[in-house]
């Protein structure tokens, strides 16, 4: 009785020993604080993270593989809190990774109500929670670059930026050193600041820069998401410049779109998720990476920009992210 007892006792361990390696496989969230195809920042999130999740997923056997899960919680600001919190209610992720200025904010409360979830924030800082890592991409340096090239190409010095909504890192960095690049390329430019309200309503994008093409504003950088499709037909429409920011927008309105400055999200994305799959995100640190690191590019080499770019803009700017790359100019 005594060894069928040993038997079923060893035989319950190994079936139990087993559920517990295979519920251990590691987990991943990807939060998306809006729409993926209305922002290529969020394509490129998702695309980095699924990268480096395949490629750990190639490397180990099947009953270790990585889950990996996308929620994209929509344009309305105010349902990104309670989203993600009850994505981390949920207490099976390792890991929620997003990419956006305000979560740290957002996230800081679910880890009090959840305190083994663990975050990694991109486009964000946040310093000294155990529980967070956070990239910022330099957003001084991209700024600055693409007011730079907006105040070398106006010919009436009236540049404007449409944003979707105000937010700290549009108050306290991308508009004031949009404004600085364009001042420093051309002291006599003047600078307008126009909010669409939302992430989405093209019509109104629209609306807006007709209104600054009639004030004479000859060159527009919109961060406004969807809106930012109708800054783009007004633009071609009027016959005026556009800037473009985070990604590669040059084929949108070839001939009207006259610079590209990247966050290579896909690539950082990647390179988090690794970290955090290998063991070693750096925990309660924030990182900012820019055109030194290789994770801001402000694009030379399109079609559309050499032939949309005279020669001596295109080399006043060759010589402008050689000096921030050096470290020659620190833009800050």
């Amino acid at each position: 009785m005594k060894k069928i007892t040993l038997v079923l006792l060893s035989f319950a361990l190994l079936i139990l020993t087993g559920c517990s390696k295979k519920s251990d496989n590691k987990k991943i969230a990807v939060f998306v604080p809006g729409i993926c195809d209305d922002s290529p920042s969020y394509q490129m999130l998702v695309e980095g993270v699924t990268n480096a999740v395949e490629e750990y997923n190639a490397k180990i056997s099947d009953d270790e593989k990585v889950e990996l899960f996308v929620m994209e919680a929509g344009t309305n600001q105010a349902e990104w809190g309670p989203k993600i919190t009850a994505l981390a209610a949920e207490m099976k992720y390792d890991l929620i990774i997003s990419s956006n200025p305000s979560l740290p904010d957002l996230v800081e409360p679910v880890i009090q109500s959840f305190p083994n979830q663990k975050f990694i924030l991109l486009d964000a800082t946040k310093e000294g929670n155990q529980n967070i890592h956070t990239v910022c991409y330099n957003q001084y340096e991209s700024a600055y670059l693409t007011g730079y090239i907006a105040g070398l190409m106006s010919k009436s010095h009236k540049i404007a930026l449409i944003a979707a909504q105000e937010y700290p890192v549009m108050n306290n960095i991308i508009y004031p050193f949009f404004e600085k690049g364009a001042l420093a390329a051309d002291s006599s430019s003047s600078m307008d600041f126009r909010v669409v309200g939302n992430w989405y309503d093209a019509t109104k994008g629209a609306e807006i820069a007709d209104a600054l093409y009639k004030k004479g504003v000859d060159v527009i950088l919109p961060i406004c998401g969807g809106a930012s499709q109708g800054v783009i037909n007004s633009a071609v429409n009027n016959g005026i410049y556009i800037t473009w920011f985070d990604n590669n927008g040059f084929s949108k309105a070839p001939g009207t779109i006259i610079s590209s400055c990247t966050m290579e999200q896909v690539a950082i994305a990647e390179k988090v998720t690794s970290e955090f799959l290998e063991g070693k995100t750096p925990w309660g640190t924030a990182e900012m990476v820019g055109v030194k690191e290789g994770y801001v590019t402000f694009i030379d080499d399109d079609p559309n920009y050499l032939s949309t770019v005279p020669k001596n803009v295109q080399n006043i700017m060759e010589a402008l992210v050689i000096k921030i790359k050096s470290g020659d100019l620190i833009i800050q």
